[in-house]
């Protein structure tokens, strides 16, 4: 039987667990093709004069282009042996950006990511990963935050 409010799945020991570092090389074909995905054809995200007369000085990648590489790092959660996550009764709750600096192509962005917070929530698990991505000057550049949903019951 499931109590509320109780953990089922995650312990709170797994909060502020780490994984290991991430790289990822922002490239121009590749900002392009997302910009075009979510359908944001912004020229700053595609067209290279638009990009050099701008105060960046290069095309930008759209912002939440920064779920391409905090994926990555979520991603060592997901196959994490320990937590033995039960891929049926997890679904994606709620994601979240902190911009901090623009990305542009070829920076290479590194990024580091831990459980931030474990909860229960009803008859659910929250799983909150946060990652933070710097680029190859070591500025942050975005802090993500996903919340992951661990359904209760069988």
């Amino acid at each position: 039987m499931i109590k509320k409010g109780v953990l089922q799945v995650i312990d709170q020991k797994f909060v502020g667990r780490e994984y290991p570092v991430t790289t990822y090389e922002i490239g121009r074909e590749k900002m392009k093709e997302y910009a075009a995905a979510i359908g944001d054809m912004n020229s700053m995200y595609h067209d290279r004069e638009t990009g050099k007369k701008s105060k960046y000085g290069d095309n930008i990648a759209p912002p939440n282009f920064a779920a391409v590489y905090n994926l990555m790092g979520c991603a060592q959660m997901f196959f994490d042996t320990e937590l033995k996550l039960n891929f049926a009764m997890l679904v994606h709750g709620e994601q979240e950006f902190e911009f901090l600096k623009p990305v542009k192509p070829g920076d290479v962005i590194t990024t580091t990511g831990k459980i931030a917070e474990v909860m229960a929530k009803g008859n659910n698990d929250l799983v909150v990963f946060e990652a933070r991505s710097k680029n190859q000057e070591g500025d942050l550049v975005t802090i993500g935050r996903a919340t992951f949903v661990i359904r209760g019951g069988n």
